[in-house]
């Protein structure tokens, strides 16, 4: 305890004493820590775009013309047995045509030209999230196009498709850039122990002399480098939060609707920057006084 409590005060200590350094490691560590939130936020809101826009997403069905009642309920049959069909809304010629003139609005005079109905009728399915793959869909689709009585299955293939890529990508960028970020603030506090270290060469050789085990010279270079990486991560979070806070401000300004699906980190993941920091910082300040020898 007493080589704890004596390691914590020298930590304490030293931040105080060589403060600029500190302050800029810090520093260092906040912006990085900041950018690769930046992107987990807008992978995370990627993900909650796709969870709410697939709740609408399904495949529509055209039925022939003049399909006959019981083919149209042998396909309404099939669907209701497929597994992967949560909802099957039938939706007739008149009721498309109704349909389309409510959201023609004051325009419908395009379809007076028509004797008749031009729509068909259609089944529309909503699809479980999970089989949301682009692949599957396509491969769904032209099974079910396939079926007697279907005239044609439509659906946002390139949506769909757009969506999975991007939010495909972003991980990878996640994944690549907390790389990169981990390597550079692991690098920026390796570095700085190194210079704290070297600067308080003559204090160590005194301890030294004294027979200050190795542990006890070195257990308040990996506290410092633990509370840099914390406060880097405090900061950091910090910078992340007013930037989300005033962007999203800014947005349901303009964009009312938009900027309120907009979402943030749960409160139970708001310790994660600090850890990391001081987790990224301690693996540097290891690896620091691991190659000093003396």
């Amino acid at each position: 305890m007493s080589i704890f409590l004596y390691s914590f005060q020298t930590a304490i200590k030293n931040l105080w004493c060589e403060k600029w350094i500190n302050i800029l490691t810090m520093l260092t560590i906040a912006v990085g820590l900041l950018i690769l939130g930046t992107f987990v936020l807008i992978t995370l809101n990627m993900n909650s775009s796709l969870k709410r826009w697939s709740k609408g997403f399904g495949l529509v069905v055209y039925l022939e013309e003049n399909l006959s009642s019981d083919k149209a309920d042998f396909l309404k049959e099939y669907f209701q047995k497929d597994s992967e069909v949560v909802d099957i809304k039938y939706i007739s010629k008149e009721a498309a045509l109704k349909e389309l003139k409510q959201t023609l609005g004051t325009t419908t005079q395009i379809l007076e030209g028509f004797e008749e109905n031009p729509l068909p009728s259609s089944f529309e399915l909503k699809l479980k999230r999970e089989v949301l793959d682009p692949v599957r869909i396509k491969q769904k689709a032209i099974q079910i196009e396939k079926l007697s009585g279907v005239e044609d299955v439509q659906y946002g293939e390139k949506w769909l498709s757009s969506l999975n890529t991007m939010t495909m990508g972003m991980k990878i960028i996640v994944v690549l850039l907390g790389s990169v970020i981990f390597v550079a603030i692991a690098f920026s506090t390796y570095s700085t122990i190194k210079i704290l270290f070297y600067r308080r060469i003559a204090e160590i050789e005194t301890l030294k002399l004294l027979g200050a085990t190795r542990a006890f010279i070195r257990f308040p270079f990996l506290l410092e480098g633990i509370f840099i990486g914390t406060l880097g991560g405090v900061v950091g979070f910090l910078g992340l939060s007013v930037i989300y806070y005033f962007t999203t401000a800014k947005i349901i300004e303009f964009m009312p609707l938009v900027g309120g699906t907009i979402i943030f980190f749960p409160p139970e993941t708001y310790l994660a920057a600090p850890v990391a920091g001081a987790v990224m910082s301690l693996i540097g300040s290891f690896f620091a006084i691991g190659k000093i020898r003396y």
